[in-house]
C-alpha cells in the first residue's frame, strides 16, 4: 500500500496501516530531529513527541499523499519546542512551570481516539521499570530526567538508558499487536482514579483505615524522599496533612497493570499558604489489583498539563 491508501485506512481505524506508515517514515523524522537538535537523547525525544502526535491528530490529515512532509512538520515542531525550552532553562529547568504550553496535552489527545488502547495495550508488554519511566516522561506533569530520576530512586543516566530501550521495545510491540483486542483502558484507569480519590476522601473523614483495608494489601509499604514505613506510617502522614488544613485534588491518574501513577494538586491552609509543595505524585506498584507499595514524589514543579 501507497501512503494515501495507509493514511486513509489508519484514518478509518486500521491502526496496523497507522504503525507501518509511522515505522515508514521514522527514518526521515530522525533526520529531521538530528539536523535541528544534533544526535542523542533530544532528538530522540523530539521524534517521540512528534510520534504521539501523529497517533492522535492522524484523523486532521487532509492530504494522504503528503503525510511525510506533515510528519517532518511535526518533528519539527517538537524541536522547536524543545530549543525554546533550552533557551529559557539555561540552568534550571524547574522553572518551566513559566513557559505555558501551546499544545495539547498528548495524554488527552489519546483519550479522545482508539489509538489509546493500542498505546497502552503496548506499554502493557513493557517491564514495570521501562514502563514507568515512559508513563512519566509522556503521559504525566513529571517530565524532566531529573524529576523521572528523583521519583524511580535512580541515577539520571539509567532514566536516559531506560527511555531509549523502552521507546525501542514500544516500536516493536505496537506493530506486533496492531491486531489484537485492546482492554478498555479508560475503564481501568477510572477505577484506580476512584480508589485514590476514596483514599483522600477517608482521610478527610477520619476512615482511611478501612479505606487502605479494602485496596492495599496488608503488607504493603510507603517511602517518600526521607525515608519508608507501612501502611500505618501512610495513615499517621495523611491524618498530619488534614489536621494542618491541606487538601488534595486528584488532577491525573494514568494506570497499567501493575504500575500506577496519580498526580495531586494540593492546597495548603489560608493562613499558611506554604505550608506544603503544590503538588504531589504517588507512584504505585500493584499485585492483583492492590496496593503493594506506595512512592510518594513531590516534583519541583507544579503537575500540570505535558510539554509537547
Amino acid at each position: 500500500m501507497d501512503d494515501s491508501e495507509l493514511v486513509r485506512a489508519a484514518q478509518s481505524g486500521a491502526i496496523g496501516a497507522l504503525g507501518t506508515l509511522l515505522t515508514r517514515h521514522r527514518p526521515g523524522m530522525t533526520a529531521v530531529a538530528v539536523s535541528v537538535l544534533g544526535a542523542g537523547p533530544d532528538a530522540e525525544d523530539a521524534v517521540q513527541d512528534a510520534t504521539t502526535t501523529a497517533l492522535a491528530r492522524i484523523g486532521d490529515v487532509r492530504d494522504p499523499a503528503a503525510i511525510g512532509p506533515w510528519l517532518r512538520q511535526v518533528v519539527r515542531n517538537a524541536c522547536r519546542t524543545q530549543l525554546r525550552t533550552r533557551r529559557a532553562l539555561p540552568l534550571d529547568d524547574h522553572l518551566y512551570d513559566a513557559l505555558p504550553s501551546t499544545e495539547p496535552d498528548p495524554a488527552v489527545l489519546l483519550e479522545q481516539h482508539a489509538n489509546r488502547d493500542w498505546v497502552w495495550r503496548a506499554l502493557e508488554d513493557l517491564s514495570p521499570p521501562l514502563r514507568l519511566v515512559m508513563m512519566l516522561r509522556h503521559f504525566s506533569g513529571v517530565t524532566t530526567y531529573e524529576d523521572i530520576a528523583t521519583a524511580c530512586g535512580v541515577p539520571v543516566g539509567t532514566v536516559r538508558s531506560r527511555l531509549a530501550k523502552a521507546r525501542g521495545q514500544l516500536s516493536a510491540r505496537l506493530l506486533a499487536t496492531a491486531d489484537d483486542p485492546y482492554g478498555d483502558v479508560a475503564a481501568q484507569t477510572a477505577v484506580r482514579r476512584r480508589e485514590v480519590e476514596e483514599v483522600l476522601d477517608g482521610a478527610a473523614r477520619g476512615t482511611l483505615n478501612d479505606v487502605l483495608a479494602a485496596y492495599w494489601r496488608p503488607d504493603a509499604k510507603y517511602s517518600w524522599s526521607g525515608g519508608g514505613g507501612d501502611t500505618t506510617s501512610f495513615l499517621r502522614a495523611m491524618y498530619q496533612d488534614i489536621e494542618d488544613g491541606v487538601r488534595g485534588r486528584v488532577t491525573n491518574v494514568l494506570s497499567s497493570r501493575d504500575v500506577a501513577v496519580c498526580e495531586i494538586d494540593l492546597t495548603s491552609p489560608p493562613e499558611d499558604p506554604f505550608h506544603c509543595p503544590p503538588a504531589v505524585v504517588w507512584i504505585q506498584h500493584l499485585q492483583a489489583g492492590r496496593t503493594s507499595s506506595l512512592h510518594l514524589f513531590h516534583p519541583r514543579r507544579s503537575a500540570q498539563a505535558v510539554p509537547a
